[in-house]
């Protein structure tokens, strides 16, 4: 059957997340793998009173097709958002997507030619990698630091690389390694990619999670080309359960994202988008959200300190000024794969998402991405002590 698949395929190859997203159902094992938020702070009931009312008086509407493109009322909520951020945006410069999972997917589609180069940061979001790799993109991989991405390597990279495409980049708490790109960096970016003619792909899930220091603008708002496609999410400032996510973009790419949005799903949920448009109208979601804020910087203290604590000196971790991920480095030469599969989950019951996978060109084995977001402080406390005592014996 195998010689029936499309070329593609090939590098459609299963995730060490979706691999790992199993020991979440095993009660035994504490899981720092998937990107979860805090279920607790889900605004369920007044998500309940919404979809109550929703049901009871507006179902012959809120169950029924709508427009592709998403509610009108949504994309004009989302839009004042983005401008109240700093870039002045529409409603008709959004288009609602089935999460922002998918406008990775339409991006590419729209973009990539089997060949064409992707920039990305050295490691980027697996998922990102996921979603292009059908495509049958290369890599060009451009490292990090501290302020993010290397922009004179980036400059080295586009001034030395044929068929680059776009640049893909999450500058706010970056999937996995939670460093934020400073404002130097972004404005240099913004000048490359109008003097090397390439598209910016902005991928912004974490942005409004910032429980630390200033807030930076978006790259949207330092396009002067309009060469930027935003990528936002509800799912980690509502509940991923909607499934709702947008993108904006210059109205040529808008138009050729929706038309592969119609040919994909048709629209997304008509439901969802009805719930998510009334929690905007109804109730405070910037307090909601500053609510999420406390928690999560609480967590990411409590991890960071429980890290430094117990695990070997030789192992550093990042301090993220917001979003839901730490990035662990240990000494080179160390297999972080190996370790969790030999060690970590059989001994210390731990589970996490080792770094070698979110690398697109050369991977690197002496990584993991932890997540602070998903379990209770005495279980998170618990579990990490233990890791470090393992980590211990080894290192």
């Amino acid at each position: 059957m195998s010689s029936k698949f499309a070329d593609r395929i090939a590098r459609v190859q299963p995730s060490a997340i979706r691999e790992l997203l199993k020991y979440g159902d095993d009660p035994s094992i504490t899981s720092f793998g998937g990107g979860y938020p805090d279920a607790a702070l889900f605004p369920a009931a007044e998500l309940q009173q919404i979809y109550t009312e929703i049901l009871g008086k507006e179902s012959a509407t809120a169950l029924q097709y709508t427009a592709s493109a998403g509610l009108p009322g949504l994309r004009g909520q989302i839009a004042e958002r983005m401008s109240s951020a700093g870039s002045a945006t529409d409603a008709d410069d959004v288009l609602i997507l089935h999460g922002a999972q998918q406008g990775l997917d339409l991006v590419a589609k729209l973009l990539i030619n089997p060949g064409d180069v992707i920039v990305t940061e050295n490691p980027t979001f697996l998922g990102a990698l996921i979603a292009f790799n059908p495509c049958q993109p290369e890599y060009a991989a451009v490292d990090m630091d501290s302020e993010g991405m290397d922009v004179d390597a980036l400059e080295t990279t586009l001034a030395t690389t044929e068929n680059i495409k776009f640049i893909y980049v999450i500058p706010d708490f970056q999937n996995p390694t939670g460093v934020s790109l400073s404002l130097e960096r972004r404005r240099r970016i913004i000048e490359l990619a109008n003097e090397y003619d390439v598209l910016v792909l902005e991928d912004s899930p974490y942005r409004e999670l910032r429980f630390e220091g200033e807030a930076l603008p978006t790259l949207t708002s330092l396009d002067t080309e309009h060469r930027v496609i935003h990528l936002g999410s509800f799912s980690k400032i509502l509940a991923p359960g909607v499934r709702l996510g947008w993108v904006s973009a210059a109205p040529e790419i808008l138009d050729k994202l929706g038309l592969l949005k119609l040919a994909a799903d048709t629209q997304s949920s008509t439901l969802n988008m009805t719930a998510v448009t009334r929690f905007l109208d109804t109730f405070d979601i910037d307090a909601h959200v500053s609510a999420m804020r406390g928690v999560y910087r609480a967590k990411r203290d409590l991890m960071v300190s429980t890290m430094t604590e117990h695990f070997p000196a030789e192992v550093t971790v990042t301090r993220p000024e917001g979003g839901l991920f730490t990035w662990v480095t240990f000494p080179e030469g160390f297999d972080a794969t190996a370790f969790m599969a030999e060690h970590a989950l059989p001994e210390a019951r731990v589970a996490y998402v080792p770094g070698g996978s979110f690398f697109p060109t050369e991977q690197r084995s002496n990584y993991a991405r932890f997540s602070y977001s998903g379990q209770s402080d005495d279980e998170m406390v618990d579990a990490l002590t233990r890791l470090g005592a393992i980590l211990n014996e080894h290192i």
